[in-house]
Order: structure tokens, then sequence, then C-alpha cells
């Protein structure tokens, strides 16, 4: 089997506060994950750019209305300042004031992508171990608006990641393993879903299934929340996957060698190059076919 030499980057930001925001960079394409910027990401956001030699985003990709995803402010900055070529927004109707006015200003950009069945549905369907993006349409409309999060799974460059927003429902995972091989076989970096909550999405079932190499979570230094949980945190260990946290920096993950196989996971120490720790992997794609 072939594979393309590409230089891949994923990054998982250190807020400050309560929330979420991650970029994947494929070699040419940079997306960003989540409408968020504080005075902490938007320094390393734009040290991200000019490691990837990017000026702009090609793509800002919203998973939730929540505001620990989106805000108004934070929307209109990125907006403004990163001057994203497309946006991708939930389907879903928003309930709050805060999503009401993100959905508008969404609406008004020139290029804004709705993800519903609908869209989803019209999309070309995948092949395995292809390097194009897949995203997933949910069984139906939930009442718990956690359960409407888009869900992607980048694999555009040379490592995949999988986006899973605030799902919650066993329902959801279950549907996602019944799609077929691609999650099963494919994934080597998973965002936990709802910040590593223990509502039953994130079961031993599911990530025995889909075994990520790694697993990544955001959370602020003061850790309010207890993310993830040690529900979660076992559950991981026990199966091997390796976790990363913005507790203390952020995670840095990028191709190494000649960009086709292997790859580095580095937790950064906060406001700082420093590293903290750093480990080597090998893209499941190798390890199926090697």
């Amino acid at each position: 089997m072939d594979y393309k030499s590409l230089n891949t980057r994923f990054r998982a930001y250190q807020l400050g506060s309560e929330g979420s925001s991650f970029s994947y960079f494929d070699g040419s394409s940079f997306t960003l994950i989540e409408a968020r910027v504080t005075e902490t990401n938007a320094r390393t956001i734009t040290a991200e750019l000019k490691a990837c030699r990017k000026s702009s985003i090609d793509c800002l990709h919203i998973t939730s209305w929540d505001t620990d995803h989106c805000t108004t402010k934070d929307l209109e900055l990125i907006i403004q300042k990163l001057k994203p070529t497309k946006i991708e927004f939930p389907g879903y109707a928003p309930h709050t004031d805060n999503g009401k006015e993100c959905l508008k200003i969404v609406q008004k950009h020139q290029n804004s992508k709705k993800i519903d069945r609908e869209y989803v549905s019209g999309l070309s369907n995948a092949t395995n171990w292809n390097y194009n993006h897949l995203m997933y349409n949910n069984p139906k409309t939930y009442d718990n608006a956690n359960d409407n999060s888009t869900i992607k799974l980048f694999r555009t460059g040379a490592f995949t990641v999988l986006s899973l927003g605030d799902v919650e429902k066993v329902e959801i995972a279950d549907y996602l393993l019944r799609t077929g091989d691609i999650i099963k076989n494919e994934v080597d970096i998973m965002i936990l879903a709802h910040h590593g909550a223990d509502n039953g999405f994130t079961s031993e079932k599911f990530i025995k299934a889909v075994s990520p190499k790694v697993a990544i979570c955001t959370s602020n230094y003061d850790n309010q929340y207890d993310h993830p949980k040690q529900e979660i945190r076992d559950l991981l260990y026990e199966n091997g996957v390796t976790l990363y946290t913005t507790k203390t920096g952020d995670v840095v993950i990028k191709t190494i060698g000649d960009n086709t196989i292997a790859y580095k996971a580095i937790n950064l120490k906060a406001n700082s190059t420093e590293v903290s720790s750093d480990k080597d992997f090998n893209t499941k794609r190798y390890d199926k076919w090697k």
C-alpha cells in the first residue's frame, strides 16, 4: 500500500477557561474546530498557523451551539481575524439566545454549510483507508441538544482524528459502530465525547471497537468539572489508550520522519513551547498494511 506524505498536525488548545478548541492541518487545509478564542489560545492559534505556513483558516467547524463551543464574540473575532473560507455548523436549531445569535452570524457568511441529515446524506460514500473526511449522520433529532452535536472523522492527513462534540447517548455510539469498518479501523486520535463525561457514550464496548491510540480531553487548570471523569481515565488505561489533556498546556500531535506513518504527541507546558512529555506512534493505516 502507498502512503501519502502529508505534513499533518493536530492541536488541542488550552483556553484558560471552560470549553474546547482544536485544529487539524493536513498539509494544505487548516480547520479550526470550535468557535472559541481567549487570551490564552489566541496566541497559540497564531503560532500554529505560522507552523503550518498559513495566514488564515480554510474551515471553521462547530460541533455545538453551547457557549463552551461557540460564542457570538469569539465567532465574530474568528471571522474577522482568521477569515475562514468555509464554516460548517450544527444542523439542529439552537435553543439559547447565544446560539440563535451565532446562527445568524454564520448564515451571513458567504460559504456556510449546515450539517444536517439532508446534507450528510448527499455526500459521497467514503471508502476504506481513503484520504477524505467522513461526516456522520445522527440517527434522529434528540431533545437533548448535546446529542445533536456534529460528528466528523478528519482523515485527509496522515493520521485521523475523530471529533464527537458533546454526544451522550449509547444509542449514538451503537449507531456509529454499525456504520461500517472505517470508524472501527482507522481512528488514530479521538476527542473524548462531552469532555470525557461518564454518561454512557464512552463505554468499554465503544473503546474496544474503535481502539484509538490517543484520547484528547480539554480542561482548564482548575478542572472544576473533573474532565475526564476517573471512570473514563480508568477505561482508557485498561484498554491501552494514551490520554492527553490541556490541563497544564497545549497538546500538539504532528507527523515526523517522512510524514507518512509516524507521529509524535507532545504535551506542552502552559504558556510555553517547553515540552512536558512526548510519545511516538505509528498510524493505524501502517498497522493494517505493514
